[in-house]
């Protein structure tokens, strides 16, 4: 658990104006008690746009609290729009094994982890007769991630197992490939195709400073695996190690924060993010990077789209408040919004493309529509969310309304210099 917050803390409201300030005393005097999203009696809240605050919620008022990230999150189907997309963009390919290919296990045995405890993983069992056409199968597969389908670097390959997990919402595999030669392996994961998660690796892929392999056939997506550390093992592990540089890790956490906002990429929990360490000149730079992206744009509750709010996030957000301050704050997500923005404008047609399905798309209910348009016109201070039909066009508004100034900038500067 962090540390408390100090009653000096509590009360200390940093922002960039006074009129932003004043602004915000208003709506905390008149806020709903039910306005937390974890349990916990004090809650510190890193807000976008170089706000911080603090504000303190107790068990029973968070009882209150119905809204919630969905337990379980309806699957939404591929449209025929979206899977031209993917076939236009190299995504939809041909796949020799399928999701429901892989349910034909016989029994699984329950995956401990070195201290005993359950990892809510399965190794599953085949049959002969299923095995080696599965096997084969995912040994092409991994050749057409990492290789463009050149099966020429196939014959030293094996599965060496394949886990099941019965929990979350996608019921995903992970398959173990090994190298024969010397014993290296690698993991990709096959999942059930959600529409959600297909536009969050999407927009993951050409928004975010990360890349991101993975593709689809009928209703089977396939994810490459993402290195780095657990975020919830991080923090048991390595937060408070030695060699830790906590401010760097702060500021990459304030960044990561601003880049699930910006396109409302929601429960962002610890263990839902890696953590990559770089070495680096003197010491090392910190890379959150999320694994999960079912929750694209789905939930009603603007604060489900800010990591900074949920009580597993904690220790990150107390080195924010022991290292970083607001100036320090507004530097870094200015710095995130502006490399967002680049990446935006270069892959501007791409991304009108997608968002032109995705507004015609039902990847949420009307319920959450609602209120996520009203949450997010208020703490933007806009009505301009009132005119959205669908979720698409939320996410579409959302990303021009906090990239508007550095949009401006981009447009500007277009043509000033070649390449």
């Amino acid at each position: 658990m962090p540390r408390a917050i100090s009653k000096n803390c509590r009360r200390r409201f940093l922002y960039t104006n006074k009129d932003s300030a004043t602004q915000f005393r208003r709506q905390n005097n008149n806020a709903d008690v039910n306005d937390s999203l974890h349990t916990a009696v004090t809650k510190p809240s890193l807000f976008v746009s170089s706000i911080m605050s603090f504000a303190e919620h107790t068990d029973e008022q968070e009882g209150k609290n119905k809204d919630r990230p969905s337990r379980k999150k309806p699957m939404f189907p591929v449209i025929a729009d979206l899977r031209s997309y993917l076939k236009h963009h190299g995504r939809e390919v041909k796949l020799p094994v399928l999701y429901k290919d892989l349910l034909n296990y016989t029994f699984s045995v329950p995956i401990k982890d070195k201290k005993g405890n359950d990892t809510l993983w399965e190794k599953t069992i085949y049959d002969k007769r299923e095995w080696d056409f599965i096997r084969d199968g995912l040994v092409k597969i991994y050749a057409i991630l990492k290789t463009e389908g050149d099966f020429s670097f196939t014959s030293h390959l094996d599965v060496a197992r394949i886990d099941y997990c019965t929990f979350g919402n996608s019921h995903p595999f992970r398959i173990r490939i090994v190298n024969k030669y010397n014993d290296n392996y690698d993991h990709y994961y096959i999942k059930i195709a959600d529409a959600s998660r297909v536009y969050g690796l999407e927009l993951e892929h050409i928004l975010s400073p990360n890349r991101i392999t993975f593709f689809t056939c009928e209703n089977t997506l396939v994810e490459e695996h993402i290195p780095g550390i657990p975020g919830d093992v991080f923090i048991q592990q390595m937060l408070d190690a030695e060699h830790t540089n906590k401010i760097r890790l702060a500021k990459e956490f304030v960044r990561f924060n601003e880049r699930c906002f910006v396109r409302l990429l929601g429960d962002m929990r610890s263990y839902n993010f890696v953590i990559d360490i770089t070495p680096d000149i003197e010491d090392y730079q910190y890379r959150i990077r999320a694994i999960d992206f079912d929750q694209q744009s789905y939930e009603g509750r603007k604060n489900l789209y800010l990591p900074q709010f949920f009580k597993e996030n904690y220790p990150f957000v107390d080195l924010c408040l022991k290292h970083l301050n607001n100036e320090t704050i507004a530097q870094y997500q200015a710095e995130e919004r502006t490399l967002i923005t680049f990446r935006l404008a270069s892959s501007r047609y791409r991304i009108k493309e997608l968002f032109d399905i995705m507004s015609k798309d039902e990847i949420s209910t009307p319920e959450k529509i609602e209120q996520l348009k009203s949450e997010l016109g208020q703490h933007l201070n806009t009505k301009l969310f009132g005119k959205c039909q669908s979720m698409g066009q939320v996410v579409k508004r959302q990303l021009k309304q906090i990239l508007q100034k550095n949009l401006m900038l981009v447009q500007k500067n277009l043509g000033k210099s070649s390449d």
